[in-house]
């Protein structure tokens, strides 16, 4: 991926959050956030259609939010309500409404998040493939790269440096390496990620459905209290295992920089830990994203196998 291209894409998703209105957190006549006592989450003020749930309708109306102009969840239409910006117009209310659309499908949203999330990976195969095939291909350089520096350790001067600078890019033209267009799928998956976390927090379909003894809303932090803790504890354990795994599997022939070396444990527990307090829906939106790394990348790994024995 060119340069330019590349803060082309970083511009357009920076405008794109910071041209429009984001989540508003629902706040009492003390500022303090509004939480659902049961699922422990904090209530969306702006959210795009009316809750179900009746304590969750008082809090709101105590609170001096007028849901009844809202429509109903199934009944929200893509171009609903007024103009909120680019992020939230033409991202958040298509994507909460693909998302609502599978839900009534499949009579439940966390069945219709995996789908939207599968539909996603799909679209966005391209670039991920090449992530992996980056990863593959640095994978088969690294010998030659670890020896250049060796020969060059210990050496500052600028010819020196120079002529190191030269020998691994000419290994990089050699293995066809282009370290950033390995980084493409990472500028997607963020504004992804912000608009999954978005289109959950303000569909209340969503966080009051569950899903496997899962409350889509709840947080684990919140769920590990309740008397089905154990899926809770085992949603983290499978996130915990599969962002390491990925971010391993992405990172592997990256580690000639030291400091790279235990960057897939600092990301995993970064992810972890934020993983505790997000609502259940959007971890499992990370959990199936994680395996599909992973499968995209054993795929890309198998095939390069059989090429070889080809």
């Amino acid at each position: 991926m060119k340069n330019k291209t590349k803060k082309r894409f970083i511009i357009l998703t920076l405008l794109l959050i910071l041209t429009t209105g984001c989540t508003k957190t629902l706040t009492d006549k003390n500022n303090k956030a509004v939480t659902n006592k049961v699922t422990g989450q904090n209530l969306t003020e702006n959210i795009l259609c009316r809750p179900k749930d009746k304590e969750t309708i008082k809090q709101y109306e105590k609170n001096k939010v007028n849901i009844k102009k809202l429509p109903e969840c199934e009944k929200f239409k893509i171009n609903e309500g007024k103009y909120e910006g680019l992020w939230t117009t033409f991202l958040i209310k298509p994507l909460a409404f693909f998302i609502l659309q599978l839900g009534k499908l499949t009579k439940n949203y966390a069945l219709a998040v995996i789908l939207i999330t599968l539909i996603i990976r799909l679209i966005c195969y391209p670039f991920t493939r090449k992530t992996a095939m980056q990863s593959e291909l640095m994978k088969q350089a690294q010998p030659e790269m670890q020896r250049i520096q060796k020969k060059y350790a210990g050496k500052q001067d600028e010819k020196s440096m120079m002529m190191q600078s030269q020998e691994m890019l000419a290994i990089y033209k050699k293995y066809n390496i282009s370290p950033a267009s390995g980084c493409l799928f990472s500028l997607i998956q963020l504004p992804l990620f912000l608009a999954f976390y978005e289109s959950v927090q303000r569909i209340p379909a969503i966080f009051e459905g569950t899903f496997l003894g899962l409350q889509l809303g709840t947080t684990p932090t919140v769920g590990i209290t309740t008397s089905t803790f154990y899926i809770y504890i085992i949603l983290m354990i499978l996130i915990s295992l599969t962002t390491y795994y990925s971010f391993k599997m992405n990172m592997s022939g990256q580690t000639l920089d030291p400091a790279m070396k235990n960057m897939p444990i600092y990301m995993s527990v970064m992810i972890i830990v934020t993983a505790l307090f997000m609502p259940s829906a959007l971890c499992i939106y990370w959990l199936v994203s994680n395996l599909c790394t992973i499968f995209q990348n054993m795929a890309v790994k198998k095939n390069k196998v059989e090429r070889k024995r080809s």
